[in-house]
């Protein structure tokens, strides 16, 4: 089965196909795609995966055409980020009453 790994970060990022065969894992395909050794400052373990955009673990079972993904940290959370624009309320409701 054909399956893609894929990367990001800030300042690279790569998409890896690999022939598995069937009932691989998320960790077969990422050892397959040899994405451990093009990025040798990073602990791929450490970080977060998924398939298709939705979490997953290491030993998560495959299919035909899924796309493994490895996600690096967030800078900040987007709620968080969210709160931090909202400008302070008014005391006064928003009738002026």
């Amino acid at each position: 089965m054909k399956v893609s790994v894929a990367i990001a970060l800030r300042e690279r990022q790569e998409v890896v196909e690999v022939d598995l065969p069937e009932g691989s894992t998320a960790r077969d395909a990422v050892d397959a795609s040899g994405i451990r050794a093009r990025f040798t400052g990073i602990d791929v373990d450490a970080l977060g995966w998924g398939i298709w955009s939705r979490r997953c673990k290491p030993d998560a079972r495959l299919r035909d055409g899924d796309r493994v993904e490895i996600y690096r940290p967030l800078a900040m959370d987007a709620k968080a980020m969210r709160r931090a624009r909202i400008k302070p309320s008014s005391p006064r409701s928003r009738s002026g009453r």
